[in-house]
């Protein structure tokens, strides 16, 4: 017999129907697991946690929870280990899409998107000028990459094409590559000119984007979060991009999204997508395949390579 899988989270058809295929897919919440009796659940990033207290109160036949994520910070991983509920992530299978996001965010900020849009919707735009809306290029600055996991590898490869200098911070020296490595993250924010943040959320990296870090970089800096929106605290990024201490930002993650920050709204140096860096349907597919293969390979009493509880 096919997975029992409770799915409390909205996907396109052509994802659940990947679902479908597979399992016996149930589209509900929570609460209703009492009566579905699922042996696993589909869950994503979002305002509900898995918490202790959720957890210990799923049925006895959830054998599993599988995220539509990479991130995996809204469920306690301790607490379903503690329970013997094993967890799946989606790690690799959207790099690529994140990393083309990184670069929109890049080429956004650093040619004035917010600004040139604005210009075209509102009817402002009285032609061609020499003065108009003056960016920046990106060949022979230094771009650096704070976390140089896959998506870092991939938005360094990226970079190499528009001829930009790599520099990087991660845990420790990544073998092969060629960029510059930075042992300690505010030297690497202090020497580049375009700084994309792609760590995940930590006790470290959590709001490391704050007064004291922004004040050591460049006021040319543009700054692009494409790793969590806690690595930045909007007050001190904010009250930078106002005050012209930094150049721009191009932020795809927020602290406490959907509840952005308003300020950032009217800033026409901030360009702003709402968390779509893993949103084409190659990555959306490929992240049903491998959350199958896993509760797939799990039921069958195999060790996925996904496990992280």
């Amino acid at each position: 017999m096919p997975l029992k899988l409770l799915s409390v989270l909205e996907m396109p058809e052509r994802v659940a129907d990947r679902f479908r295929a597979r399992t016996s897919l149930v589209q509900g919440r929570l609460e209703d697991a009492a009566d579905v009796q699922p042996d696993a659940i589909l869950c994503s990033i979002g305002p509900r946690r898995f918490d202790r207290e959720v957890i210990r109160n799923l049925p006895a036949s959830v054998k599993a929870i599988a995220t539509y994520s990479v991130g995996y910070d809204h469920i306690d991983l301790q607490a379903a280990a503690d329970r013997g509920i094993a967890v799946f992530n989606t790690p690799g299978v959207l790099s690529d899409a994140v990393a083309d996001a990184a670069l929109l965010l890049i080429l956004g900020a650093a040619r004035r998107a917010t600004e040139n849009i604005a210009l075209l919707r509102e009817g402002r735009w009285t032609g061609w000028s020499p003065a108009q809306l003056v960016g920046e290029g990106l060949s022979g600055k230094t771009l650096g990459i704070f976390g140089m996991g896959n998506i870092g590898r991939k938005v360094a490869s990226r970079a190499r094409a528009f001829g930009m200098r790599l520099a990087y911070h991660g845990r420790s020296e990544a073998v092969g590559e060629d960029a510059l490595f930075y042992p300690d993250p505010r030297a690497l924010i202090a020497d580049c000119d375009i700084a994309v943040l792609a760590w995940p959320s930590t006790p470290e990296t959590r709001y490391f984007i704050a007064a004291d870090t922004l004040c050591l970089a460049k006021p040319s800096l543009i700054l692009v979060n494409i790793g969590r929106g806690d690595l930045v605290k909007d007050e001190d990024l904010i009250a930078a991009l106002r005050d012209g201490k930094i150049l721009a930002a191009g932020l795809d993650v927020f602290d406490n999204e959907p509840q952005i920050h308003p300020g950032y709204l009217d800033l026409p140096n901030a360009f702003l997508l709402p968390h779509i860096g893993s949103s084409t349907w190659e990555a959306r597919l490929a992240m049903a395949d491998v959350l199958l293969d896993a509760l797939e390979t799990h039921a069958c009493g195999g060790q996925p390579h996904n496990r992280i509880a």
